[in-house]
């Protein structure tokens, strides 16, 4: 699998990997409004016996119960999945570095887009240019 159809998959988890951190990031803003609205507090370790451990349970519930964060989350953890199955056909020292370039590149261009984050863009673009400079190298030395 150590060919182009292995680079698609690598191409194309990193791509979903880095779109979906950003929807989780607005997911998990969108949470926090909500928490703030129900007057919610965040979950603290001061609670005495497992009362803070009672209050991060039911945080995690209420972020899961928003679908913004819920359906990325979970769309992610499916690229994982379809990560370590690739694992087995390809190499790791190619895999890793791909993925992880790919996703780093789409986290900059979707937190940019979808949620309006500052990007400077003359580093953002040399920094995409050097992401993808290394990404071609990896797939040509193979």
């Amino acid at each position: 699998m150590c060919c182009k159809m292995g680079m698609e998959v690598m191409v194309t988890i990193g791509l979903v990997w880095g779109t979906t951190n950003a929807l989780i990031k607005r997911g998990a803003l969108i949470s926090e409004e909500k928490n703030k609205k129900r007057k919610l507090s965040p979950p603290t370790k001061g609670r005495s016996g497992f009362g803070w451990l009672i209050d991060y349970i039911e945080h995690w519930l209420c972020l899961l119960c928003v679908w913004q964060y819920s359906i990325p989350f979970i769309v992610n953890l499916s690229a994982s999945v379809g990560f370590f199955l690739m694992l087995g056909d390809t190499p790791i020292s190619l895999a890793v570095p791909v993925t992880n370039a790919v996703t780093f590149a789409a986290t900059a261009v979707a937190g940019s887009v979808l949620l309006g984050e500052d990007m400077n863009t003359k580093h953002s673009l040399v920094g995409l240019v050097l992401i993808i400079t290394g990404i071609w190298l990896c797939i040509t030395s193979t």
